[in-house]
């Protein structure tokens, strides 16, 4: 498959999330207040995160976890408090350090553990996995680019695989139209809406998927907050 077009978007957003909006998304990750709109994304993604733990065994000891995409570490610690060896990667190294400095005091307490590292998550050198988990990493790109992305995780993972991509929905349609007439320089990269069908059909016939199987599927809208999460098993 093409890596063109995944590589110049995943630059795009590591550009933005290292540096444009690191103070943002710190504030937006932390306890202190933030307005209407910001609240709902934190609504939303914290119900995101709870559904995506909800599929994942209580008990994780001895599994490893690769938290592909982790920002500022919240799924990581949720894993590792159930015993988990979780990887957390992302593409941000500051965020990555200021999820290192949240969690340093706490992860003496928990029965698993966190590597916290800044980086493509499709990178060999990672290794294999239980369980991948990309929650909202995925947004930014199209069906082929997320397709990409799964099959080279897939080829590394034993059990299965829960992440999110941007549902195409008519807001969402409008407000990726919308957002081409901002300047470069002021527009965030925006969400890439994905047909459900579309990708489903995509991953049915590839053939380095055909030992892995779509389970559930939950969307979740809160406010300014839209995404859908999906299951898919090791068969």
């Amino acid at each position: 498959m093409n890596s063109t077009t995944y590589e110049a978007r995943r630059n795009q957003i590591e550009h933005y999330f290292d540096r444009t909006a690191a103070k943002a998304w710190a504030i937006l990750t932390s306890n202190e207040p933030v307005g209407r709109i910001r609240t709902t994304v934190r609504e939303g993604r914290d119900q995101m995160r709870a559904t995506l733990m909800g599929w994942l065994p209580q008990d994780m000891h001895g599994m490893r976890l690769l938290d592909a995409g982790c920002g500022t570490g919240a799924l990581a610690v949720l894993a590792a408090a159930r015993g988990a060896e979780v990887v957390a990667i992302d593409l941000s190294p500051t965020l990555v350090n200021l999820a290192r400095e949240r969690i340093a005091q706490g992860l003496s307490n928990m029965p698993g553990s966190i590597e916290f590292l800044s980086g493509d998550m499709l990178d060999p050198k990672l290794g294999s996995f239980d369980y991948v988990v990309g929650m909202d990493s995925l947004i930014h790109y199209g069906a082929e680019d997320i397709l990409r992305a799964l099959t080279v995780l897939s080829e590394r993972t034993r059990r299965g695989m829960v992440f999110t991509f941007a549902p195409r929905t008519p807001l969402l349609a409008v407000m990726h139209s919308m957002g081409q007439w901002f300047p470069k320089s002021d527009r965030s990269p925006a969400l890439v809406p994905v047909a459900y069908q579309h990708l489903l059909r995509l991953m049915k016939q590839t053939p380095e998927l055909e030992h892995w199987t779509p389970e559930r599927t939950v969307r979740v809208s809160r406010g300014f907050y839209t995404s859908q999460a999906w299951e898919w098993r090791h068969t």
